[in-house]
């Protein structure tokens, strides 16, 4: 799709900008691009209309008081990706995803191309941050610290059941790592880890059997050789000695 980069402009000072940019260069608000319903060009979701055809723009927001970020508490608003909806900071660029949109977007290409066009990866500055354990959006409560996949590399924030909060060029890095069969990997990796397991228990249970046997005496080795045997071996012994 070509997009004409002269033909869009800020929705808060009207200054011309690209539409890859994620805040305005003049007035720095953010940029958020959404597909225009009737001929799916992008344009940035505050403005009313589509810049290319005309048509008003109608997104739906979810409703409800508005929610905090984790990060940097300021107000968390609806966004569009592709097929999805999730919250953005338009402070801080950290986005909320629930957990059955993190689970579809892990499973549809199509909204996995979306992102990509839509977000950017982390800078060196962004990966360097200190950690800090931040409240679920919907509960309240302090979330976990999640290596994604367990080989990603991407730390994100998770309470199970809602969802997940992820820093600015977080998602892309998942998605990333999705479509490049990171989670396949994981899947593989991980029943590796299973078989080892099972096979150290059953080495545990083995020498734990092996050792719970009582010690054989002398006369429970000689017993092998029969009553005649052992009569046999003592005259051997005498003639011997």
């Amino acid at each position: 799709m070509t997009i004409d980069a002269g033909g869009l402009h800020c929705p808060n000072c009207g200054a011309a900008a690209d539409p890859d940019a994620g805040r305005c260069p003049y007035c720095r608000a953010r940029l958020a691009t959404i597909s225009c319903p009737s001929c799916f060009t992008l344009g940035f979701a505050g403005a009313a209309f589509c810049h290319k055809c005309g048509t008003r723009r109608v997104r739906a927001v979810g409703g409800g008081p508005p929610k905090p970020c984790p990060s940097c508490k300021k107000e968390l608003q609806a966004i569009e990706i592709g097929p999805l909806t999730m919250l953005e900071c338009s402070a801080c660029d950290g986005v909320w995803v629930e957990a059955d949109v993190f689970e579809r977007l892990c499973a549809e290409q199509d909204a996995q191309a979306a992102l990509l066009d839509r977000l950017k990866p982390r800078n060196a500055t962004q990966a360097s941050a200190p950690v800090r354990y931040r409240p679920c959006v919907e509960c309240g409560r302090m979330m976990n610290r999640v290596n994604f996949g367990r080989i990603s590399g991407t730390v994100i924030d998770v309470c199970r059941g809602h969802g997940a909060f992820l820093d600015a060029g977080e998602l892309h890095e998942i998605v990333s790592f999705v479509r490049q069969g990171g989670l396949d990997r994981a899947r593989s990796r991980r029943l590796d880890e299973i078989r080892d397991a099972e096979r150290r228990l059953r080495d545990i249970e083995q020498r734990a059997r092996l050792e719970s046997r009582p010690a054989e005496s002398p006369m429970t080795r000689s017993t092998a050789f029969g009553e005649d045997g052992l009569a046999g071996l003592l005259e051997m012994i005498r003639r011997n000695s």
